[in-house]
């Protein structure tokens, strides 16, 4: 039983999965626009879920704060970490990016929900 052939296998597919420098270059910008969103989210988010142009102050008392800024402290943080990991992980990737982004987006539409 001669194993001929088995590294070289391994060693193609090593060199046809590793990533190129565009490539590297797209999920740099990729992971910096996640985290450019996840802080603008994080920072802005819950003052927009409680403005009101006809309350007096400006804004409103949400009736549920603490879940509000829960949010928009634990959650938002830990998705945009997790998303900008999971950008460079093997496996990961635009795919990854992608439905961060998206679950960013969900977690700013439970903030306005929350606030109002």
């Amino acid at each position: 039983m001669e194993n001929t052939g088995s590294t070289l296998d391994t060693a193609d597919l090593d060199a046809e999965s590793r990533r190129t420098a565009a490539e590297w270059a797209g999920l740099t910008v990729l992971a910096m626009l996640v985290l450019f969103t996840g802080a603008f989210i994080g920072m802005f988010g819950p003052l927009v879920a409680i403005a009101c142009e006809g309350c007096q102050d400006g804004v409103r008392t949400p009736q549920f704060g603490d879940a509000l800024f829960a949010v928009a402290r634990y959650a938002v943080p830990l998705v945009t970490l997790g998303t900008v990991v999971g950008i460079f992980v093997p496996k990961g990737g635009a795919r990854v990016g992608g439905t961060g982004l998206g679950v960013l987006v969900v977690l700013l539409v439970a903030m306005l929900v929350l606030g109002q």
